[in-house]
């Protein structure tokens, strides 16, 4: 059985409340979704700059996975889009995520963001907040000829339709903003694209935590770190997350073991333990910092 880990928005596991839901009027609380001129030339010549991209912010979710979460959909001015695969539902899983890149054409790029904009993505659009607590909001940010826009929906998939606590409107508006979700999935699937291949990043952030034994076993043996001593710099250290990013001979070296890996198995370095989550870098990060965003 294979899940798309972007559509899970809560595990059943004990949990750590982390930007537990999005604040009022996040999403805003004037302004008419769809309003904007639907222009979306880029005024950067930056290939990797962000021209759309969708992800989940906050949310009752162990907080210790939301460094390593990555975006639902992130398309770039050159064409490049990266979204994360079908996984298969196992225990425990593959050690490395199944991040898909595909490539667009310029003008197939200028559909879906004008397609975002006449969805009513809009900085200031009003969204509603539903009677729903402790859910991840979905965060969708365009580049327009007049600028990012920028809209952050609680529960944009959970809200019941009779929810009393949004009006019609506001139904409405969440309805054409999952309309357009849906289309970017399509994106992906689309027999009539270009078949998504696997991401190749230049460089690999990971994360490690000390081990905590389960005594299942189900992590295996020990693996012997191959790369600078773990567990890094401190990303977080309330959570005591630590960070470091690996490139060149050295990441294609971690990749290999990893592949081979699942993620509880332990890693040794420095005498020591550690449990690692593996975060791909995308084209628009560069170091662990950059994960910061996603609290």
């Amino acid at each position: 059985m294979t899940i798309n880990r972007g559509l899970m928005t809560a595990v059943a596991v004990p949990i750590l409340l982390l930007g537990a839901c999005a604040r009022p009027g996040v999403a805003g609380e004037s302004g008419t979704p769809g309003s904007a001129a639907p222009v979306t030339e880029s005024t950067t010549a930056d290939p990797a700059a962000i021209a759309l991209r969708v992800e989940y912010r906050g949310g009752f979710v162990p907080a210790e996975t939301i460094p390593s979460r990555i975006p639902l959909f992130t398309f770039y001015a050159d064409g490049r889009a990266v979204t994360e695969g079908p996984v298969t539902l196992i225990y425990p899983g593959a050690a490395l995520p199944n991040m898909q890149e595909i490539k667009i054409s310029a003008d197939r790029l200028r559909e879906l963001t004008d397609a975002a904009v006449a969805a009513g993505v809009k900085s200031g659009a009003d969204f509603g907040t539903p009677g729903v607590a402790d859910i991840p909001s979905t965060r969708i940010s365009v580049v327009t000829a007049g600028g990012e826009q920028v809209v952050e929906v609680m529960a944009l998939s959970e809200a019941s339709p009779d929810d009393q606590n949004l009006t019609a409107a506001q139904q409405a508006a969440r309805k054409r903003l999952t309309e357009f979700l849906a289309t970017l999935h399509a994106q992906f699937a689309d027999a009539a694209s270009p078949p998504a291949e696997p991401y190749r990043a230049e460089r690999v952030a990971v994360l490690a935590t000390p081990y905590q034994e389960t005594g299942d076993g189900a992590g295996g043996a020990p693996v012997k770190w191959p790369a600078a001593d773990l567990p890094g710099g401190f990303l977080n250290e309330q959570l005591r997350i630590n960070c470091l990013t690996v490139d060149g001979a050295e990441k294609d070296e971690v990749l290999a073991l990893a592949a081979k890996a699942n993620e509880r198995t332990p890693w040794e370095s420095a005498g020591k333990k550690w449990q690692i989550k593996f975060r791909p870098l995308l084209p628009d990060e560069k170091e662990c910092a950059d994960l910061r965003r996603q609290a």
